[in-house]
């Protein structure tokens, strides 16, 4: 299909690598695939840079220069974080959509393009297209085929493909001689909740096999963010209980989580989520 795609989703479950994923798939695979953060751009930067300058056009524009748009002219342009776009870019993206054709910053020529958009976002743009802060016409251009991906603890049987993938690039990047996860750190792996998604399982992998020294990737290589705090395991949390006041809870979480950093203030605190000084 040459539809046009929004693919929504938490940040780092993989929009990009589905967008390119879709490119690759298309009669467009042989053409160009542009991509661009929309979020990491101030407004008059991100229209010079979708749009194209002339020269002169403000100060620094020292020369002409094609924009993203043209860039892409016959292929695919991924526009990454549209949510953080600004309604006058936004309507100037419609008319491209709509039309197909643009002016560059500082031009008062057409210019027209054959571009097929895959757009992606972290924001419920439902939501704020109700707020007022999207587009109503923009949002409906841009979810022709809408694709949403499920955070990764909404799919945690892809936890031990993605960890088995990231272990061997990450062994063979660094010369390291690990073939493998024991079964109980997968099972570390699997009950985290993964809140930066897919990222975060890489560079967690990326890390723990820098670190590692042996054969298997064991709990004890993994950082403490995924060992936890958690009743049953080698740590512990308090029970909670109605009758409990705050303070009694908060006394024995801390005591039971020095004992399992053997008094370590440091590394208790990390756990704790508060500072040294503060425990």
């Amino acid at each position: 299909s040459d539809a046009t795609i929004l693919i929504l989703g938490e940040s780092g479950t993989g929009k990009e690598l589905i967008a390119n994923a879709i490119h690759q798939n298309s009669f467009r695979k042989d053409k160009s695939f542009v991509k661009i953060n929309c979020a990491a751009l101030p407004e008059n930067l991100l229209e010079s840079e979708l749009f194209g300058h002339e020269k002169g056009s403000f100060t620094g524009a020292i020369a002409k220069r094609q924009g993203r748009f043209e860039l892409a002219n016959s292929g695919t342009l991924f526009l990454d974080e549209i949510g953080d776009m600004t309604f006058s870019t936004q309507a100037k993206i419609l008319r491209v959509l709509q039309e197909g054709e643009f002016e560059s910053v500082g031009s008062d020529k057409t210019i027209k393009v054959d571009v097929r958009i895959i757009a992606a976002t972290n924001k419920d743009l439902e939501l704020e297209v109700e707020e007022g802060n999207f587009r109503k016409d923009l949002f409906f251009r841009l979810s022709v085929v809408p694709i949403t991906l499920p955070p990764l603890r909404k799919r945690k049987v892809d936890i031990p493909l993605l960890a088995e993938h990231f272990l061997k690039k990450y062994a063979e990047k660094n010369n390291r001689l690990i073939s493998d996860f024991t079964p109980a750190a997968t099972d570390k792996l699997m009950r985290y909740d993964w809140p930066g998604n897919v990222r975060e399982l890489e560079n967690l992998i990326e890390r723990t096999v820098i670190m590692s020294r042996e054969e298997l990737i064991t709990p004890d290589a993994l950082p403490f963010s995924i060992n936890g705090l958690k009743k049953n395991d080698n740590n512990y949390v308090a029970d909670i209980m109605p009758s409990r006041s705050i303070r009694e809870v908060e006394k024995e979480l801390i005591i039971k989580t020095l004992e399992s950093t053997d008094k370590n203030i440091t590394r208790a605190a990390e756990l704790l989520g508060v500072s040294r000084r503060t425990l």
